[in-house]
């Protein structure tokens, strides 16, 4: 069977991190969505999204196709309905459509005409940005099950101060030596090559995924993921960074979702609790205004590619678009659209053609090509979001 995720109606939602990437490619828990699904489904999967998308991320159709609601996180008991799909046949969450079985000769979807298989078990949904943070836990728990079931951990060195070991699993090539980690209230998952330097200290759930590096005295509350290539130093509570991006210096991260290609300079802070305690509104790109988030706690969320300078402050909830170089003293404000330079004193545009230069050497030296693709993608967001910046 050939299986196809698809954005649905929540993308707009999941901006600055859906500009660059389909929402099956959002990293929660220990995998992203789409690895999700693969691994349930021990296939590959393709993906319908935005056309500017669709060359990097492309859409294979065959005769016969079960379409996947990719804001859903797959579970054993969806998974057994979804390969139990028959023609007009549709696994339904009350209004939302999860999965349907479509051939290549349907060009309209009708679901009036389709068999609707209710599916009413708990089931974990990513429709707004600061999920990917507060659902972070479950994502993370159901993920380790998943990927050590019926496996051995590595053995954890005896130099390393451990509550809980039950509740680790270390992939092959890990390296971790005199740290303290506690999974008594969470798993702590530490990928192939991933790396614990040090005096750092950890309290589960942690997802540390492959080639990522905690440095020396790193503080760690879950839950936390660390993307693959990514590094982390200094303070973090329950924050989720995707990959290839880097907070390696003394600071706080809280509460946060940072992109791929991002950098937090040294000593750089965010607040995840308004002085008031009042709920924490956010930018939301659908509706041009700030809106309620439901949260107390909620901190930074960074689209691709942007960075910050040293001793930065983020106040509570800001979100800060694809491609924005943040620096100087004072806090900026609270939605920084992308491709914006500079910080609390003003902003210009920052033009793709310095940007590119940046990700180019960036991406480098990680040995991962900045592609033509990349290049068409970052240029239609530039495009995309001129009506947020100043030009």
């Amino acid at each position: 069977m050939n299986y196809i995720l698809f954005d649905g109606p929540v993308r707009n939602q999941l901006l600055p991190f859906t500009y660059t990437r389909p929402v099956a490619d959002i990293r929660v828990g220990i995998l992203t969505i789409r690895e999700k699904w693969e691994h349930h489904l021990q296939t590959t999967t393709t993906t319908v999204t935005e056309d500017y998308l669709s060359d990097k991320f492309p859409m294979v159709e065959m005769e016969e196709n079960i379409m996947l609601n990719a804001s859903y996180l797959p579970n054993s008991e969806l998974i057994e309905l979804v390969k139990g799909l028959k023609k007009n046949q549709a696994i339904f969450c009350e209004e939302d459509v999860i999965a349907f079985y479509t051939t290549e000769a349907q060009e309209d979807i009708d679901f009036s005409t389709f068999e609707a298989i209710e599916f009413n078990n708990d089931i974990i949904k990513i429709e707004h940005t600061w999920d990917i943070f507060s659902k972070n836990g479950e994502a993370i728990q159901q993920d380790f099950e998943l990927l050590t079931n019926d496996r051995k951990s590595q053995p954890i060195p005896s130099s390393n101060n451990v509550i809980a070991p039950e509740n680790i699993f270390i992939e092959e090539g890990a390296k971790l030596e005199f740290t303290t980690l506690n999974a008594s209230s969470g798993p702590i998952y530490i990928g192939k090559d991933a790396e614990i330097m040090e005096g750092s200290l950890v309290r589960g759930p942690l997802a540390l995924c492959d080639h990522a590096t905690l440095k020396l005295g790193a503080k760690i509350y879950g839950p936390t993921t660390v993307g693959p290539h990514s590094k982390v130093g200094g303070e973090v509570n329950n924050s989720v960074l995707f990959g290839y991006s880097n907070k390696g210096h003394d600071g706080f991260l809280g509460n946060s979702v940072l992109g791929e290609w991002c950098n937090i300079g040294a000593d750089s802070n965010n607040s995840n609790l308004k002085n008031n305690y009042v709920e924490v509104k956010l930018w939301d790109y659908q509706s041009g205004r700030f809106a309620k988030t439901g949260l107390q706690f909620c901190g930074l969320m960074m689209g691709d590619h942007s960075k910050c300078g040293i001793n930065t402050m983020f106040n509570t909830g800001t979100v800060i678009g694809v491609n924005a170089n943040i620096f100087g003293s004072g806090f900026p404000r609270n939605f920084v659209p992308s491709y914006s330079w500079g910080g609390a004193s003003g902003f210009t545009t920052y033009l793709t053609s310095k940007a590119f230069e940046v990700a180019k050497v960036v991406m480098a030296r990680r040995n991962v090509e900045f592609t033509v693709q990349d290049e068409a993608i970052l240029s239609h967001v530039f495009e995309d979001t001129k009506q947020y910046r100043k030009e």
